[in-house]
């Protein structure tokens, strides 16, 4: 299980070296200098701000700096569960050494020789786009990941984080294996990686015990007053999802009720495509495991065909990339359709 205290303490030290990493790269490359001085400009003649080109593009090579670090926490995440097959990044045991396996096979290709580990990151990162579950979690319409790349060397700091080993155990540092697959860490990591954008958009999560006093008295009644297939969810300041979260859980477990011998992925997907306003859903993003138990072995994986719709007209993007929807979403409906 993943020390979430000394994570998000080596990772703060992590982010500024790479926001240097992006910065650098930024002003040197002439083709990105122009295409960010165009955005800046568009951004501008939009009124969607009034800071000076160096103001502005800093604070957007924090954001991408947080979603080179946060995409690999997410894939980490998946690869220590098995919720992938063989892994890319690192893991505990035999899975550090299969990750650095695939690492030397990917070079080995004549075609990706003059490659760096920038290009190494941004394939892992296509290869989770496949998972329809979380697809959007690195659609490049919505993660910054895609809007400024690392520097090789960069890429190689990055990659080298996840792979490093303790010297009193000899184990990874960071292991996120956990049989509760308990993802809260993940918001708290949201929310806390980047002071700047912490404050600047208001990043805070909602304890557990508040999200469910207010469902009770607010969800709980719209249920009884208009009964399951009726109700429709909207969270317009939803920011990590935990209200969400809880309320799909409390509504997946009322369709199984409803529907008892419905296959569970089709239930789940009920409770996204009839439940849930689409509105918070734009981003497909990623941590919908934290409230089920563990499912079995041999019925998880199918789960990772469920996908919320996305597609509305009332999905926006923020200033981080995200959309104000949840960044907690369809993994969750993943594991829980698969109980």
């Amino acid at each position: 299980m993943i020390d979430a205290p000394r994570l998000l303490k080596d990772l703060q030290r992590l982010l500024r070296q790479l926001e240097d990493d992006l910065r650098v790269r930024a002003s040197e490359v002439h083709e990105i200098d122009v295409r960010l001085r165009e955005q800046h400009g568009d951004a501008k003649d939009a009124n969607r701000t009034g800071q000076a080109f160096e103001m502005w593009r800093d604070e957007l090579l924090t954001q991408v700096a947080v979603a080179w670090i946060l995409g690999c926490v997410f894939v980490r995440f998946m690869e220590d569960n098995e919720l992938v097959g063989t892994p890319r990044l690192s893991g505990p045991g035999a899975r550090r050494q299969q990750a650095l396996d695939q690492h030397e096979l990917f070079f080995k290709a004549p075609e990706r020789r003059i490659l760096s580990d920038r290009e190494y990151l941004l394939d892992v990162f296509a290869e989770a786009r496949k998972l329809p579950a979380v697809r959007e979690l690195f659609d490049p319409e919505h993660n910054p990941i895609w809007t400024v790349g690392l520097s090789g060397d960069g890429a190689t700091e990055l990659l080298r984080f996840w792979q490093r080993l303790d010297p009193e155990t000899g184990g990874v540092v960071y292991d996120f294996t956990d049989p509760e697959w308990n993802t809260r860490f993940l918001g708290d990591l949201y929310q806390d990686l980047s002071e700047s954008a912490r404050k600047k958009y208001a990043l805070l999560q909602t304890p557990e015990f508040v999200e469910e006093f207010i469902l009770d008295r607010t969800l709980t009644p719209a249920l009884d007053e208009f009964g399951l297939p009726e109700v429709r969810l909207i969270d317009p300041t939803c920011g990590s999802g935990h209200f969400l979260l809880e309320a799909f859980h409390r509504l997946y477990e009322l369709w199984v009720q409803r529907e008892p011998g419905r296959n569970p992925r089709g239930l789940a997907q009920r409770a996204l495509d009839t439940s849930i306003h689409p509105r918070w859903l734009q981003r497909g993003s990623g941590y919908w495991w934290r409230r089920s138990k563990r499912a079995a072995s041999s019925g998880w994986r199918m789960c990772w065909n469920v996908r919320p719709n996305t597609r509305h007209p009332y999905a926006r993007n923020n200033g981080l990339g995200e959309s104000r929807g949840s960044t907690r979403a369809s993994a969750f409906v993943a594991r829980l359709s698969a109980t």
